[in-house]
């Protein structure tokens, strides 16, 4: 069984007991994963995962969280909190928006994240886990914003791990920046569907 796995820094918003995160570390690692690299330890940030070609993604990444003890924020229609789901999703740290008014989507996550001192909002790039044509932006429009800084983490199934891959200051120009951020991925990761790997990742793929 591997022991890479970090504590979470004293700025990183948190979640759970002693007792929650000793038990979803340990399940994280009898599975034979690991967790590599060096925790940022900033109070808000986009945090973003890569590659997303499977299910069984939110599985390893939440056992993953919950074993840091991380509070990680993310986003659904509010319509979801007029269901029976609704204490789950606030157990999970969902938090609603409004998709039809006026203000717009990302409008809305910046302005709750300016009244936290602590979040730190996840978010997949790719939208889907099927093949998707294109990263989406929003991750990045967020991060610009509020003017907080992009965590790049990604899963390598081949090597059973989590990687950090670093803090990622945006400037403003998506184009630009958007090729230096999957360069950090370039060899990075590899997806458990490999069928199902973004276009704009699969030329930046590990080798085998």
């Amino acid at each position: 069984m591997s022991s890479k796995f970090p504590k979470l820094p004293d700025q990183v918003p948190a979640r759970g007991s002693h007792l929650s995160r000793n038990f979803f570390k340990t399940l994280f690692l009898a599975q034979g994963w690991s967790f590599d690299g060096e925790f940022p330890n900033l109070p808000k940030a986009v945090a973003i995962i890569s590659p997303h070609t499977s299910n069984i993604d939110a599985w390893h990444g939440f056992t993953a969280l919950l074993g840091l003890g991380i509070k990680i924020t993310v986003f659904g229609k509010h319509t979801l909190f007029n269901t029976p789901l609704k204490p789950l999703l606030q157990w999970i740290g969902v938090v609603p928006v409004n998709r039809s008014i006026q203000q717009g989507t990302t409008q809305q996550i910046i302005d709750f994240i300016h009244t936290q001192e602590q979040i730190w909002v996840g978010m997949a790039p790719e939208g889907t886990r099927k093949q998707a044509e294109a990263i989406r932006s929003g991750f990045y429009r967020i991060a610009v914003g509020a003017q907080i800084p992009i965590v790049m983490f990604s899963l390598d199934y081949k090597n059973k791990a989590i990687h950090c891959l670093g803090v990622f200051q945006p400037t403003g120009n998506y184009e630009q920046d958007l090729e230096q951020i999957l360069n950090q991925y370039t060899g990075k990761f590899s997806p458990k569907n490999p069928d199902w790997l973004a276009k704009p990742l699969q030329n930046r793929i590990k080798n085998s």
